[in-house]
């Protein structure tokens, strides 16, 4: 009997917590014909995490390629 009433009691006071719609707000930021792309549209946090990605791609990329060349080479006798 008291483990209904508190679930009931917990599960009442959370859908009463009232959430914003907050989707019109980003379909508006999102449809608008600015001129930048997509993954762009969100800011400077977009643009920081965007160039984050890419250099960290880059970076991966030539270190994957530097090791593939030092490995390809035969080892020097002692």
């Amino acid at each position: 009997q008291a483990l209904r009433q508190i679930s009931q009691r917990t599960i009442s006071t959370a859908s009463r917590r009232h959430m914003e719609n907050r989707v019109p707000e980003g379909q508006r930021l999102f449809q608008e014909d600015n001129g930048l792309p997509v993954h762009l549209k969100g800011g400077a946090k977009d643009s920081l995490l965007y160039r984050t990605t890419a250099g960290l791609t880059m970076f991966g990329t030539m270190y994957a390629l530097y090791y593939l060349l030092v490995s390809s080479m035969p080892k020097k006798p002692n």
